[in-house]
């Protein structure tokens, strides 16, 4: 309904600069389709693991223009071994270091950048979007991929980018249709890199030796977010992210009710379970990322490993 009631209202508004508004709204409603093909992904919607799968990849494809098979193939490493060196693609080389060993490679600008990243780290997320759709469409075009289904996800990205950019240019002047698709995208990205920093990012990174049984592996690099029902919204429940690792098809309505249990159990066996209101999370995650390197210098400075020689 907020998705049609958008468009609704851009028709209606036509050459005008409020449609910027409406670009921004838009960018809200496009990340909730993302955070629906993110469920479906995970098998939380139907039964049917074909139904879910349909419906990740029409959600994902043709309402946020992201491929299914790309991120799942992706996503599904991360809960394998989130923030473990080697296995986890959300901390290996990128724009972003992540890790020690990524920033003591990188020297001059790179390294400048690197010290710096982590107020940096919000203004990149504008460009995330872009990113995300970059990656959508190299990977439809992978030919060494046997991924089923490749080419159609990328026709449904194709088409979905060609449609929203030709209904841009031929309802609006060039300069409000260029702002209204920049502003989209920013938000977009902004909006999916807010719900998913908070959950890893300044935990305790995972070197790529070190065996950990499943409840530890998930729970203690893992961080829950407090809120409340806009949180939730805002966040797609990933908020709730030590559940949502623990038991991944669970839907995101029921996480809320399992973290009470998982809670006192982590308590009862000594796990540190880690939960921070919203902006206490975004402070950890710029710290952390300016500060990425020192880490570095102190090998007795694990967190991790105190822990578990605790």
């Amino acid at each position: 309904m907020a998705f049609t009631a958008i468009w609704v209202g851009f028709f209606f508004l036509g050459d005008s600069w409020l449609q910027l508004l409406l670009a921004a709204a838009l960018g809200v409603v496009v990340t909730q389709f993302g955070f629906l093909g993110h469920d479906a992904a995970h098998r939380q919607i139907f039964r049917s693991p074909a139904w879910n799968a349909w419906s990740a990849r029409i959600l994902a494809g043709a309402f946020a223009g992201l491929s299914y098979t790309w991120w799942r193939a992706k996503h599904n490493k991360h809960h394998q071994a989130p923030n473990q060196e080697g296995i986890d693609p959300d901390i290996g080389p990128g724009a972003i270091a992540f890790t020690p060993d990524i920033v003591a490679s990188r020297t001059g600008l790179a390294g400048w950048f690197a010290r710096h990243q982590g107020w940096l780290f919000f203004p990149l997320l504008t460009l995330e979007g872009v990113n995300l759709h970059v990656q959508s469409v190299k990977a439809g075009l992978d030919r060494t991929s046997s991924a089923p289904w490749r080419r159609l996800e990328l026709v449904l990205v194709l088409a979905r980018l060609a449609t929203y950019v030709a209904v841009l240019v031929a309802f609006l002047p060039l300069g409000i249709a260029a702002a209204f698709l920049a502003i989209q995208l920013a938000v977009f990205g902004v909006c999916l890199g807010a719900a998913f920093a908070p959950a890893h990012k300044g935990m305790p990174i995972v070197p790529a030796t070190m065996k950990l049984d499943f409840l530890r592996r998930q729970v203690m690099v893992s961080r829950n977010i407090r809120g409340n029902p806009v949180t939730d919204f805002l966040m797609g429940g990933l908020n709730y992210q030590i559940e949502h690792h623990l038991f991944p098809s669970m839907p995101r309505c029921n996480l809320k009710k399992a973290r009470s249990l998982v809670r006192s159990h982590c308590e009862r066996t000594g796990i540190d379970y880690m939960e921070v209101g919203l902006f206490h999370s975004y402070g950890i995650v710029v710290d952390y990322l300016n500060h990425v390197g020192l880490r570095a210098r102190d090998p007795f400075d694990c967190p991790l490993a105190a822990q578990l020689r605790g």
